[in-house]
């Protein structure tokens, strides 16, 4: 008989906790990492995390630890689900402790700020493991409708099909559809540029400006995604797939979409510092829609939507102006 295979889930935020769930309920022993003991100690006596996913009660085969080298004992996945620009200090701590052959698996979607690299090239850098040991999931997983069983498909992506047909595996489950693909790089993109533009659907949102500028904001971000995924090797098709279409309509439509909530805020006046207070959890696009512009830059590549969010996040643009100058941008074909 084949033991349950372990998996180490580094953050006990809502989606480190929601994709936990699914690890466990597709038949997986799972030990979440969490900073804080009283966190730890609530999963583990009340079977449930009241900080970020409450009155969902986890399957019995979750537990929970502040000790790294505890969780990390004999996984065959270590799954990393922490702030994307708080990965590499983390990631040295835990390296020390990550088996031979565990597979890093990738759950943020960001870029980190001031070296532009992908969350898949810090683990490598950090950790020295090589392609086939990296995973990443993505696609139109919003964590409480995941943590409440409800229907969602995946990507599941590694270099080595192989490697990601066993992730696949491990987390395929009657609610969760994990599709595996080999374009890592593509995969990682869509889903980081998709907070960007989440960002900018809100704001359009917040101020009131209609469904044919969120339909266009949508469609004219995924342009500009493609365009860098080309510019960086990347397979076009995966952004018409989960990891680019799926997450970008799933993240510019909800209400439970940390970016597109603040973006919202900030489209109806509030500034940067009410926004960020008013939202309890990460949104990755605020700090990501930087590094994306110049990863964009690094490559020569336009990206008009992303450097509009960046305007108004970070170099305090009003909203009303910023959308002005957007618009009044040269005309073009669409194809270019």
């Amino acid at each position: 008989m084949t033991h349950p295979a372990k998996a180490a889930v580094f953050g006990t935020g809502s989606w480190g906790t929601a994709f936990g769930m699914v690890l466990a309920d597709a038949g997986c022993d799972v030990t979440l990492w969490g900073r804080r003991a009283e966190v730890a100690e609530a999963i583990n006596t009340t079977r449930t995390n009241p900080d970020y996913l409450p009155g969902i009660e986890l399957p019995s085969s979750v537990s929970a630890t502040t000790d790294a080298a505890r969780a990390l004992r004999g996984a065959d996945f270590a799954v990393l689900a922490v702030p994307s620009q708080t990965l590499r200090a983390n990631l040295a701590d835990w390296a020390p402790h990550i088996g031979p052959g565990t597979v890093l698996v990738s759950l943020m979607k960001g870029v980190e700020l001031g070296t532009a690299k992908r969350m898949s090239e810090v683990i490598a850098d950090v950790t020295g493991v090589t392609p086939d040991r990296v995973a990443v999931v993505t696609g139109p997983n919003l964590a409480k409708e995941i943590a409440e069983r409800r229907p969602a498909a995946a990507v599941v992506a590694c270099q080595d099909e192989a490697v990601a047909q066993r992730l696949q595996a491990a987390c395929h489950t009657p609610y969760f559809r994990p599709y595996t693909n080999t374009d890592v790089v593509g995969c990682e993109l869509g889903g980081a540029v998709k907070n960007v533009i989440g960002l900018a659907v809100g704001i359009a949102d917040g101020m009131g400006l209609g469904d044919n500028a969120k339909g266009s904001l949508i469609t004219r971000g995924l342009a500009e995604t493609t365009r860098l995924g080309l510019a960086m090797g990347a397979d076009p098709l995966t952004f018409s797939g989960l990891a680019g279409l799926g997450d970008l309509v799933a993240t510019c439509s909800s209400p439970l979409s940390r970016n597109h909530t603040f973006g919202t805020n900030l489209g109806r006046g509030m500034t940067l510092q009410e926004a960020i207070a008013a939202t309890r959890q990460t949104a990755e696009g605020v700090k990501s829609c930087e590094s994306v512009l110049d990863l964009a830059r690094r490559h020569g590549v336009d990206m008009p939507i992303t450097e509009t969010v960046v305007g108004i996040v970070h170099e305090g643009k009003p909203p009303v102006v910023a959308l002005k100058e957007l618009m009044a941008r040269s005309a073009k074909p669409e194809r270019r």
